[in-house]
């Protein structure tokens, strides 16, 4: 991974369609970004391997898509509207914003956004001359005080107050809609504790400097699971959890030794323990990928108590009634998507050229297949060529079809794509001993093979 830098991941991605930035012909907007045709497929090819672990392979996972918006009072329950911040100072000079804990882990110093506003104070004071404004360069710099990242929206409110008493606020997380809905799963489905519900939803966050392309975005899909467990059941649990996260991203592709769990030193107001399976990211290093907590009764009980709504559970053998303890999992799929792309990027010297290509597993490759007739002015091959297309598009769905260039350069864009197989019509798959059958080229190895086109989708199957 130290060979390969961020900003290789970010052209690769920008060339080839990948991740766009947000309102680009408008100049940018800082935080915001845009998938591409091959990035919204790999997105979306790592959401269904996501579900299929969580919620398809499992007989205790239940899926859920909750609304954006929510009651206010959500967010008071949640205490979003009072804990849910970020430490920023202010330049003197510029009134350029600082995350504080990420400037003074830059020099060294540990600190994160769960201190106390005393605690960061007295850090950051005591190391004001090693940290200047990244926009003037000078080091005078305002008290450190806590920024609420909540968005707030003027959603229902006409009189067009712009401070409103009880603001309609686009979600911090994505993961309140599963603890609102709890009692209707119950009530709806089979479930009984140990249960668990799955959710991939939006999340907004008004960061204070969003930074290091998908990593720190103001908006991002999150994918969540709640585990509802019996009160002080979550020890082999919440191990159990720990493993099985970190076990999924080595079997869908991820170097093991890019992989690390690391225990919080402070924990978020919800937590009890709260681990971070962390990836190695190019230029950035070993940074937060996926966070599992315990947070044990904290959110049933909240909403409880705000809601004037029981949301104990009843089990249905003993009779017991009790709030059910929460084991959670959360992961951004812009981070995910990122750790993946970095993962797969490979550069290799291939007959003296430097190649590209993205390594992916074939079931998240966008494109599984490219076809392409070896020359695109001969009618003969070029009919052939469709015939094959229009099969394996039947049987594939994501199939290119590709006669743009030499063969070596549809190489090259497929390799770079990540697309698994080229597969050529040429002279040989219309006439003699090796009629009705086409190269296939493999990414990986490039090596190149005969296949006939009544085995080819049984061959291409992964």
């Amino acid at each position: 991974m130290s060979d390969v830098k961020m900003d290789d991941i970010i052209s690769l991605a920008k060339r080839r369609g990948f991740v766009y930035p947000g309102s680009e012909i408008y100049g940018g907007m800082a935080g915001m970004y845009d998938y591409g045709p091959y990035g919204v497929e790999l997105l979306n090819n790592l959401k269904k391997a996501w579900w299929k672990e969580q919620v398809y392979d499992r007989d205790d996972f239940f899926g859920l898509d909750s609304a954006i918006f929510k009651d206010p009072r959500v967010w008071d329950a949640s205490g979003h509207t009072s804990g849910f911040s970020d430490p920023l100072a202010e330049c003197k000079g510029c009134n350029t914003r600082i995350r504080v804990d990420k400037e003074l882990a830059k020099i060294g110093v540990k600190a994160d956004e769960k201190m106390s506003e005393a605690e960061l104070n007295k850090l950051f004071d005591e190391n004001r001359d090693k940290i200047p404004c990244p926009k003037c360069g000078k080091k005078e710099f305002g008290p450190v005080r806590a920024f609420n990242l909540l968005v707030k929206t003027n959603m229902g409110d006409l009189s067009g107050d712009a401070d409103l008493k009880h603001p309609v606020y686009l979600p911090g997380e994505a993961c309140q809609g599963i603890y609102l809905n709890f009692k209707n799963v119950v009530d709806t489905t089979p479930a009984k504790v140990p249960f668990g519900i799955a959710q991939i939803g939006k999340a907004f966050r008004n960061e204070i400097s969003p930074r290091n392309f998908l990593f720190r975005t103001r908006e991002m899909e999150q994918a969540d699971t709640q585990y509802f467990i019996k009160p002080h059941e979550n020890k082999e649990a919440y191990e159990r959890i720990k493993q099985a996260r970190l076990d999924w991203y080595v079997q869908m592709g991820i170097k093991p030794e890019n992989l690390r769990l690391t225990q919080h030193d402070n924990l978020v107001f919800y937590a009890a323990d709260a681990w971070d399976i962390e990836y190695n990211f190019p230029s950035y290093g070993f940074d937060e990928l996926e966070g599992i907590h315990d947070r044990t009764d904290y959110d049933l009980t909240q909403h409880s108590k705000f809601s004037g709504t029981d949301l104990s559970y009843m089990d249905p053998t003993t009779n017991e009634k009790y709030i059910p303890w929460i084991l959670e999992t959360s992961v951004g799929m812009g981070r995910m998507f990122l750790a993946f792309l970095s993962d797969a990027y490979h550069e290799e010297e291939l007959n003296g050229e430097k190649r590209v290509v993205l390594k992916l597993k074939p079931e998240l490759a966008p494109v599984k297949v490219a076809v392409s007739p070896l020359l695109k002015n001969k009618p003969e091959l070029v009919d052939k060529a469709r015939e094959v297309y229009t099969m394996l598009k039947k049987e594939f769905g994501a199939v290119m079809w590709d006669d743009n260039g030499n063969i070596g350069k549809r190489y090259r864009r497929q390799d770079e794509i990540g697309t698994p197989y080229c597969v050529v019509i040429d002279f040989d798959t219309l006439e003699g001993d090796t009629k009705d059958t086409v190269t296939v080229r493999n990414r990986d190895t490039t090596e190149q093979s005969r296949v006939s086109i009544a085995d080819l989708a049984k061959q291409l199957q992964y």
